[in-house]
C-alpha cells in the first residue's frame, strides 16, 4: 500500500480536501494522511464545500507533520506555497514530492455567498488536480 502525505500551512482546509478527496478516488487502496506546519482545526467551510459534494471530511483531524516522522511516505504533495518554503525536513527517502499552489479560500473575507464561491473555486480546483494524480500515480 502506498502512503501519501498531503501538507499545507495549517492542516485544516485545502490538505483537508485533498485528503478527503484521495480517499475518494484511491478507494482506500492507499494510506492518506494530511498535516500541517501547524495545526489549525478543521475549516467549518471546507467541511461544508466537502459535504456539498457527499465528500465526508468531518472525522478527520488537523494534525502536526511531526507526527508522521516515522512513515515512509511515497508521496509528499504541498498544496500551498507557505508549507513548501517553509517545512521541515521529511526523512522519506524515495517520494515523489510534488507541489501545487492552491486558491485559500479561508483568506476571502465578503458575504457567505462570496466565501461559499471561493470554497467552491478552490474545492473543485483540489480535486481536479487530486483526480489526475490518482490516474496518474496511483
Amino acid at each position: 500500500m502506498k502512503n501519501i502525505l498531503v501538507l499545507c500551512t495549517g492542516n485544516s482546509c485545502r490538505s483537508q480536501m485533498a485528503h478527503g478527496y484521495l480517499n475518494h478516488f484511491t478507494k482506500g487502496n492507499t494510506a492518506i494522511y494530511s498535516a500541517g506546519i501547524e495545526t489549525h482545526g478543521i475549516n467549518p467551510g471546507a467541511l461544508a464545500i466537502m459535504k456539498e459534494d457527499a465528500i465526508d471530511i468531518s472525522n478527520h483531524t488537523s494534525n502536526h507533520v511531526d507526527e508522521y516522522s516515522d512513515i515512509d511516505f511515497d508521496y509528499i504533495i504541498t498544496v500551498c506555497d507557505h508549507a513548501n518554503e517553509n517545512c521541515p525536513y521529511i526523512p522519506s527517502k524515495n517520494a515523489m514530492r510534488l507541489h501545487h499552489n492552491f486558491f485559500d479560500p479561508s483568506k476571502v473575507i465578503g458575504t457567505d455567498e462570496v466565501k461559499h464561491v471561493a470554497f467552491l473555486k478552490a474545492r473543485n480546483e483540489i480535486k481536479d488536480y487530486f483526480r489526475v494524480f490518482a490516474n496518474q500515480y496511483l
